[in-house]
């Protein structure tokens, strides 16, 4: 994949991360404060429940998008170091599909699979 190509691809991907941690932010913020009012007690408030799952599901969205601004950065810098786009456990070109689909990918398909079914198993 063409270096500028590559770049506007990850700064792109990168801008969508960074907007909705800000917006899973914004709206973890207003569940607290909802939470913080007079009953913090889940257990016996009826939208105590409904809450804690929500907060849940925002931390674990904001957690992911930054996990994804950081593999995108780490991206960028292998853009500007001339090895974006080769596998970094095989060696091989990860398919230009590959890198469309996932900008920031690491590993050529093949290398990925193994690496999921590796986890999977829980073999390493």
């Amino acid at each position: 994949m063409d270096p500028d190509v590559a770049r506007e691809a990850l700064s792109t991907e990168r801008s969508e991360a960074a907007e909705l941690i800000e917006t899973m932010s914004v709206r973890l913020r207003s569940v607290v404060e909802a939470g913080a009012g007079e009953s913090s007690d889940d257990e016996h408030d009826p939208e105590g429940s409904t809450l804690a799952f929500e907060r849940g599901q925002l931390v674990a969205q904001i957690e992911r998008s930054k996990a994804l601004v950081l593999d995108i950065d780490a991206a960028l810098l292998r853009v500007d170091g001339g090895t974006y786009g080769i596998c970094e456990r095989c060696g091989s070109a990860i398919a230009e599909a590959r890198l469309e689909a996932l900008p920031a990918a690491r590993l050529c398909i093949i290398c990925a699979s193994a690496a999921d079914s590796s986890r999977r198993w829980g073999i390493r």
